[in-house]
């Protein structure tokens, strides 16, 4: 046989760079960004002259911040393969990064440029933004791809897609020869396949050094990043900070979640137009707040403007997330109250930095101010037991806690062949004192362990004041 079985490429093995080069570049530049080297007014990628609207928004990207270090970034980006780029939220990063490296010198031809997302709303909303920027088609020059759905084309050279997606191609395609540059967004959220991504790509690079890596993100420890990417070069763009009126309750709110309606339908009376953005913790309490909130603002009938009322959370299917970025509804009548949109999602915490842990320790004592009831202790025989109901109960199989702590909150309750709680933080018995004094009044405790416990730390805590009043 004179022929030779071929061997799938692995991406541990050593390749020649030159013929990869080669390969990327083979496509050289279409007629179309022939067309637009002799007319500026004809758009490179599609060959067509640029619409009225392109230069309208042309002329908004220009007032962003990273603009104003794009010739920065292009030096930059030239001189090294892997560039860390730190960038606060409003300064432009995400729709205009990889728009910069289209247009760096040796990127024009039909190699592709991918930027990953941590979500799917975020790769098909932004690849939307970024086409109509360009003035091309969705799905052709900028397309997108998630989970069940490819918008792209043999002609796209832009391609938003999830983290995920991105690796599901790399099984495929070790070395990801289709593209010549990609942008890692969102790094702080530090989901599971971006971290994936980071040791994949550190192994990509060293097989390929035609291949350029951007990591962007809002918040980072930019330091750690750089040494993990061998001393890659930091740049810093600032953001563009909005005005914001923080108002506080004058006493806490015995329901939050009430409160949070109260105050939504007090804005949309009260207030002028605009939308409105309320954060929950999770997918009951978002449908429960909308039902509500739609009830109340019925209620009032054509005193107040209509309302469209849009939850969201990731279990939602695509086609009702991307109701959000509907408009709000018209007026009830001409010349009544403006319509608004209210959109009410969970909160991530995942998108901070923590760099300190006394963040974490904020965050669990925040948990533990709407979950206090649910609180379990670790008895002397091994399980634990409730504080309300002096239950029995054993942590779940699937908890993810290497210790037994003494104290735990829990969102769950499970009954199987046992009794499981599930969902559980660790937390401190002196914060329930501090937090939640009237319900763990301990002369109307119920005797057990937990009572003794808590007499001890609060005893403590006595004598801690006592001292420092002294």
């Amino acid at each position: 046989m004179g022929t030779e079985r071929k061997r799938k490429v692995s991406l541990f093995d050593v390749v020649d760079d030159t013929s990869v080069s080669a390969k990327l570049g083979r496509a050289g530049i279409n007629g179309g960004a022939a067309a637009a080297a002799a007319n500026p007014s004809i758009n490179r990628w599609n060959g067509r002259p640029y619409s009225a609207r392109y230069f309208e928004i042309l002329e908004k990207r220009r007032t962003l911040p990273v603009w104003q270090q794009k010739e920065d970034f292009l030096r930059v980006l030239r001189d090294n393969q892997t560039l860390i780029l730190v960038g606060e939220t409003g300064s432009g990063k995400t729709t205009q990064i990889p728009q910069f490296v289209l247009e760096a010198e040796g990127l024009s031809n039909r190699s592709m440029v991918a930027c990953t997302q941590p979500r799917r709303v975020a790769a098909m909303s932004v690849s939307r933004r970024v086409a109509e920027e360009m003035d091309v088609t969705i799905g052709e020059e900028v397309g997108y791809s998630i989970r069940f759905e490819d918008c792209s084309s043999h002609k796209t050279v832009l391609k938003y897609l999830t983290d995920g997606m991105l690796l599901r191609e790399a099984m495929a395609d070790p070395l990801l020869e289709r593209y010549k540059v990609i942008v890692l967004d969102e790094a702080h959220e530090r989901t599971l396949a971006t971290d994936v991504l980071f040791g994949l790509l550190k192994e990509v690079l060293k097989n390929r050094p035609d291949l350029k890596l951007v990591v962007m993100s809002a918040t980072l420890e930019a330091e750690k990043f750089q040494g993990y990417f061998s001393s890659a070069p930091l740049m810093k763009v600032p953001g563009r900070l909005h005005p914001v009126e923080i108002f506080y309750t004058q006493e806490p709110e015995r329901d939050y979640l009430e409160a949070a309606i109260r105050t939504v339908v007090q804005i949309h009376m009260c207030e002028p137009a605009g939308d409105i953005l309320v954060f929950l913790t999770g997918e009951e309490e978002i449908e429960d707040a909308c039902r509500k909130i739609n009830k109340e603002v019925n209620n009032m009938g054509d005193q107040v403007g209509p309302v469209k009322v849009v939850p969201l959370y990731s279990t939602l299917p695509p086609a009702m997330q991307q109701k959000i970025f509907d408009p709000a509804p018209p007026p009830l009548r001409e010349g009544g109250p403006a319509g608004r949109k209210i959109v009410v999602f969970n909160l991530k915490m995942c998108s901070t930095d923590f760099n300190s842990r006394e963040y974490y320790v904020n965050i669990r004592k925040a948990m533990l101010s709407g979950y206090f009831m649910q609180v379990a202790h670790l008895e002397r025989t091994g399980h634990y037991l409730t504080v309300k109901d002096n239950q029995v109960v054993h942590l779940h199989p699937s908890n993810c806690m290497d210790h037994k702590p003494e104290w735990v909150i829990y969102n769950e309750y499970v009954l199987t062949t046992r009794n499981f709680i599930r969902t559980v933080t660790d937390i401190r018995g002196e914060w329930l004192i501090d937090i939640a004094p009237q319900y763990y009044d301990l002369t109307n405790f119920p005797s057990c362990e937990a009572k003794r416990v808590l007499e001890r730390l609060h005893n403590k805590r006595e004598r801690e004041r006592a001292a420092n009043r002294s």
